[in-house]
């Protein structure tokens, strides 16, 4: 029985839904059963042995889904293997440094024994939803800054860690 994983995330124009789809098919690639979903479609994690939760940034805190999905969950995320992940510089410097979790994230992490968090880039291109977005834009500032062979790699990692749990196995396993 192959381990079952949830890759929930926050997005509002897309930019971390294609993040999570990655980090689920290289699970899948490693013989995990993962899905990506939108956080706000999960109703229980009852099919679940682990869980990925991503969030896009917007001002130093996490998208609204994202936030709302570990409060919802909080009691069921106890009892799992979970991570985290942000996207939101629109700079390369999510590949060239570690960036910690904002202190909305690192609350949560510490509340729900979270076993780590990354910092992607974000992207932010023509089109993108919302006032703000809009006037970053203008200012010439967007851009794909996503560094997606980082991203597999940390989800390969995160399929070795779970390659040492047992399917069903609680946090307090081995």
């Amino acid at each position: 029985m192959s381990t079952r994983v949830l890759v929930a995330y926050g997005t509002t124009n897309g930019s971390t839904a294609r993040i999570a789809e990655t980090v689920a098919d290289v699970l899948n690639e490693a013989g995990l059963t993962a899905e990506a979903l939108p956080a706000p479609s999960v109703a229980s994690l009852a099919p679940y042995d682990a869980v990925v939760v991503g969030g896009a940034l917007y001002a130093g805190r996490w998208h609204r889904d994202a936030r709302r999905f570990l409060r919802r969950h909080r009691h069921a995320l106890a009892e799992r293997p979970l991570w985290l992940f942000s996207s939101g510089p629109l700079d390369p410097s999510a590949s060239e440094r570690d960036i910690p979790p904002v202190p909305g994230v690192r609350k949560a992490m510490v509340r729900l024994d979270a076993n780590g968090h990354v910092t992607f880039g974000g992207c932010l291109e023509e089109g993108a939803k919302g006032w703000v977005a809009g006037m970053i834009l203008r200012s010439g500032k967007g851009g794909d800054f996503r560094d997606f062979r980082a991203i597999r790699e940390w989800a390969a990692s995160r399929a070795a860690e779970l390659a040492r749990v047992a399917p069903g196995a609680s946090r307090a396993a081995p």
